[in-house]
Formats: C-alpha cells, sequence, structure tokens
C-alpha cells in the first residue's frame, strides 16, 4: 500500500512533476521567438485596422437610421 502524502507533500510531488515536464518542453530559439512574435503583433494590427474600419463603417450606415 502506498504511502498517503500529507498536504505539503502533495504540493512537493506537484512541483516535482512540473520541473520535469518544463524539462520536456521544446523552447524556441531567438530566431524563432522573434519572427512568432512579429506573426502576433503583425495579426493584432491587422485585426485592429479590421475592425476600426467595421466599426467606422456600420456607425456611418446605422447612425442616419436612428436620427
Amino acid at each position: 500500500m502506498a504511502k498517503e502524502l500529507g498536504f505539503f507533500g502533495k504540493i512537493t510531488k506537484f512541483i516535482k512533476q512540473v520541473r520535469g515536464e518544463l524539462k520536456k518542453v521544446n523552447w524556441p530559439n531567438k530566431k524563432e521567438l522573434t519572427s512568432n512574435t512579429l506573426v502576433v503583433i503583425l495579426t493584432i494590427i491587422a485585426l485592429i485596422i479590421f475592425i476600426g474600419i467595421l466599426d467606422l463603417t456600420l456607425a456611418n450606415i446605422i447612425t442616419p437610421l436612428i436620427t
């Protein structure tokens, strides 16, 4: 029969498991990180522009209807 772990024993076991999993992670190198970050930033900028244009267009369509 396995020994019951107390509260702090469970926390210690969890932290050891997390460390073990983090060692398995394939971390990106600097080039991959930079290119992925650039893609995310450009995507966010594109979405900001798209949503802004959509908002202005819909506002110009709806404003005359409600006034």
